[in-house]
């Protein structure tokens, strides 16, 4: 038996039944069409493949995780555009939901524990949303413009351990609400001790001879605490260590970032 590790995307139309039964025609056709100009080109141009097609959905794999959050989105932000023009009653909305796991691989199609939770995220999920496991939403945090919401945790059929459901926020400015796991995020710093370390990293410039314009607070027009965090200085000589000093300044500024308390960051 092969297995692989796979991010997987399961869609499915919202009230599909009450649509075929009013207009059964129009509703096949609607569909259709939908796959064929936006499912499928969005499924391949992330790299993805649909390996299941249901009457009222479908089930695609992506080896990379981002490309499948990526698609969803798109999904679902062109699917809201293409309903624009298209009567109340005739719109078609999908839910959809990721996850990343383990697959057992049977010729084209995909099985196990990893399709099933993707499904059961679907089926949980609002009309025009995007549910993802906490594995993919912590997988993805840094790498993707979006915000996740975190929506509990839920009992979901045939799985034991309840899955934990994050909510890809489509609209609005991106903002992870996932908690952060590192060592500067867990240790929140509060405004005053983030003034005493800007206060500190001053007085180190003035002291290391650092021209003047640089030991300059940055004046920030709100009351929250403020925090600069300047370039690292290679006091060695080693070319290496210029690397190594830049991406400490990056590491830094990217967990500051992301931690809840965090004010400005300069």
């Amino acid at each position: 038996m092969d297995r692989k590790l796979s991010a997987i995307l399961a869609a499915d139309i919202v009230g599909y039944s009450k649509h075929m039964e009013r207009d059964e025609q129009g509703t096949y056709e609607r569909l259709v069409a939908g796959r064929k100009e936006l499912f499928e080109p969005e499924i391949a141009r992330h790299h993805g493949r649909v390996f299941k097609l249901m009457g009222d959905g479908l089930l695609a794999e992506f080896s990379s995780v981002v490309d499948a959050v990526e698609c969803a989105v798109a999904l679902q932000r062109g699917l809201a555009e293409r309903n624009v023009a298209v009567a109340a009653s005739d719109r078609i909305q999908v839910r959809i939901g990721v996850n990343l796991g383990e697959v057992i691989v049977e010729g084209d199609d995909r099985y196990g524990e990893g399709v099933n939770i993707a499904t059961r995220l679907e089926q949980v999920a609002e009309p025009g949303t995007v549910y993802v496991s906490e594995k993919v939403a912590r997988e993805v945090e840094r790498k993707l413009a979006f915000g996740f919401e975190r929506m509990g945790s839920q009992h979901v059929k045939n799985i034991s351990e309840p899955v934990i459901l994050y909510r890809v926020k489509l609209d609005g400015p991106p903002k992870s609400r996932i908690k952060p796991t590192r060592w500067l995020a867990r240790h929140r710093w509060p405004g005053a001790a983030a003034g005493a370390v800007l206060a500190a990293t001053v007085a180190a410039t003035a002291a290391l001879g650092i021209p003047a314009w640089l030991q300059q607070p940055i004046l920030i027009s709100n009351d929250r605490p403020s925090l600069a965090v300047l370039p690292f200085t290679n006091l060695g000589g080693d070319a290496k260590w210029d690397r190594i000093a830049g991406g400490l300044t990056e590491d830094i500024i990217t967990d500051l970032s992301h931690a809840r308390s965090a004010g400005n960051l300069a």
